[in-house]
């Protein structure tokens, strides 16, 4: 058994699958979306020489079926489904399930649901269609990891024997994903200039603060809502200009990555959560 459900921005909700009142018959765009390639040409050159290739917003159509013993309960179908999928109300998810997984994808109503012209009949067809911005699947489930910071304690002056450090987590964490996946990073303080490193891509993200043991350090690394934050209590920091110049908003590529978390002043108890959801091209 398969389904599909959508839900607006205001958590209304509706089910495509097997049951009434919306039976799903045909439903199209799960596993292909175009892709546009990029090349590059030099004067003289034969050919072209390949540069990316980049995936197209994805397509999604659900054609179902809903009926009624009476006119009015024909109508009361077709109204609530005008209402709960008004584009207006922005962007909505749309959540496939089958018998074994799972996937969720963020969703703009491309299209609202079509109606038969003989509006008397008793049993209605329909197509809603559907526009994802960001093409890829999603795994609902998000996936975890903590580390434990490495402590600096090199300071000058010193005298011997001198302590310069109690080396911390250094750990693999596996994107079983298609493609690379944004992280969201969360830090109990206290400590001081935090750094997580990602030594598979050899990027990293470094904040030059002090984060008090009253505060939480949030950063999320999503291309399109890139935040660096710190929490205190129900107060929101934002902390983007403590952003070390050399950092960057680093993503897990797919595979294995080795994960490094430092900071130069803490205590050991201080811990970094790292989650992330698995993105797929194509289910």
């Amino acid at each position: 058994m398969r389904k599909l459900t959508f839900t607006n921005s205001k958590g209304e909700r509706v089910v495509f699958g097997p049951n009434p009142p919306y039976i799903m018959n045909k439903v199209s765009g799960l596993g292909d979306t175009d892709s546009e390639r990029q090349t590059v040409r030099s004067y003289g050159q034969d050919g072209a020489t390949p540069v990316d290739i980049l995936l197209e917003e994805r397509d999604i159509a659900i054609e179902f079926s809903y009926k009624g013993k009476t006119l009015e309960e024909i109508a009361f179908h077709r109204k609530r489904l005008a209402a709960i999928m008004n584009p207006k109300l922005g962007q909505g998810e749309l959540k496939y399930e089958d018998d074994n997984n799972t996937y969720i994808i963020y969703v703009d109503v491309d299209h609202l649901p079509t109606a038969d012209e003989q509006q008397f009949k008793f049993i209605q067809s329909s197509v809603v269609q559907f526009i994802a911005p960001d093409p890829y699947w999603l795994d609902p489930v998000k996936v975890s990891r903590s580390l434990r910071a490495y402590e600096g304690k090199f300071t000058f002056p010193f005298t011997f024997p001198v302590q310069f450090g109690i080396e911390g987590d250094v750990t693999t964490v596996k994107n079983d994903g298609d493609t690379s996946a944004p992280v969201v990073i969360t830090i109990q303080g206290p400590l001081r200039r935090p750094m997580i490193e990602n030594r598979t891509t050899g990027e990293f993200i470094r904040i030059n603060a002090a984060i008090s043991p009253e505060e939480v350090l949030y950063i999320d690394t999503n291309p399109k809502a890139k935040r660096v934050e710190i929490h205190r209590g129900n107060q929101i920091i934002k902390a983007m200009g403590y952003m070390d110049h050399l950092s960057d908003f680093w993503q897990l590529k797919d595979g294995d990555n080795e994960l490094r978390y430092t900071a130069d002043e803490g205590i050991a108890e201080a811990i970094a959560a790292i989650s992330w959801h698995n993105k797929y091209v194509g289910i």
